[in-house]
């Protein structure tokens, strides 16, 4: 059964699964003065997972990620990575993670192997090592023939493509990416997202990432849903919407009283809505037959529905996921974590 939650309670966390944990949060909560960013939220994400929270920006998932990332402090709670405390070991926990900013942090002087190279120095990457970790994560993202060029000659999806692999040149155990695809283009998102995936399956990595995109969120094994920075839900994207309900079919017919007074006749949940007739049943386009000839009027148009992502999150938080200014990891931060000690 899906795990849902109260505005005032934290998710009951599974411990079913066959696979170790690498991320571990326990009552995780950042303050910023009187406001709450993130509160009292508590999860694990398994080995080899693609974990995605997802909820509109300024719901908590960027300081989220801040803070399992070493780049924010909690105000309380507890956080594992990879087996490490957060705040008691910062820098073994940054030698295994790689993470991947909403903002491009690449050198467009560079080409995309010396971008790589200086990665590999900052994280104390053996000299030997180095050429065939290269060679290895451009060839996971499908970059090897544009090796030598300049990243400023890079479209907006390679530039993320080759940020991907930066972050995995010192073969971190969770790739952290907060939201890879954002400013892209569909099909450059759906390219990335092919190489993620592959890049999971051949690297044996953990990706967890932030999105309010409810497609990308599909890609995820399991999902988070986070707004004013509490979970209200976390299970599978299937289960999720199974949670939801029924498929629904909506009929237009030539005499929608007469159709609604047929269908109630047979047993189904039916409601009148403008245009027509709502029949609440399971696997929607199969019923479609039988539908049809219960109503015993002319059907003028049929539309089937499955419940969507877009759906639970509006039957969560009670509206629509919004847009807004997106939470970002300020300049500094950045800075500060190419600097300390990986």
């Amino acid at each position: 059964m899906p795990r849902t939650v109260t505005n005032d309670a934290a998710p009951e966390i599974a411990s079913s699964s066959p696979r170790p944990s690498v991320v571990e949060v326990h009552d995780l909560t950042r303050r910023f003065g009187e406001f709450t960013a993130v509160d009292a939220i508590s999860f694990e994400v398994f080995e080899g997972e693609v974990f995605a929270f997802l909820g509109p920006n300024g719901a908590g998932k960027s300081t989220t990620i801040n803070m399992l990332c070493t780049l924010a402090h909690p105000s309380a709670g507890q956080i594992r990575v990879a087996g490490l405390d957060v705040t008691a070991r910062p820098k073994a926990v940054r030698r295994n993670i790689g993470l991947v900013f909403q903002d491009q942090t690449l050198d467009d002087r560079l080409t995309a192997q010396e971008n790589l190279r200086f990665h590999a120095v900052l994280y104390r990457v053996p000299r030997d090592q180095v050429d065939a970790r290269i060679a290895r994560v451009l060839e996971l993202v499908d970059l090897s023939e544009r090796r030598h060029d300049l990243v400023s000659e890079f479209s907006g999806g390679m530039a993320r493509r080759l940020e991907i692999a930066r972050a995995l040149m010192h073969v971190p155990r969770v790739l952290f990416l907060d939201e890879p695809t954002i400013g892209l283009d569909p099909q450059t998102r759906a390219l990335m997202w092919e190489d993620v995936l592959r890049l999971r399956e051949e690297a044996h990595i953990t990706v967890f990432l932030t999105t309010h995109y409810m497609d990308e969120a599909e890609y995820a094994d399991r999902i988070a849903i986070i707004d004013h920075g509490k979970i209200v839900a976390i299970d599978t994207p299937q289960a999720l919407k199974a949670e939801i309900g029924a498929d629904t079919v909506d009929l237009g017919t030539t005499d929608d009283v007469a159709a609604i007074a047929a269908l109630e006749r047979d047993g189904y949940r039916v409601e009148a809505v403008a245009g027509g007739a709502r029949v609440y049943v399971e696997h929607g386009e199969n019923a479609v037959p039988a539908l049809i000839e219960s109503v015993g009027v002319p059907v003028l148009n049929v539309h089937v529905h499955q419940p969507t992502l877009d759906d639970v999150f509006l039957h969560y938080t009670g509206r629509e996921i919004r847009e807004s200014h997106a939470e970002a990891i300020p300049a500094r931060m950045r800075a500060r974590f190419a600097r300390r000690g990986r």
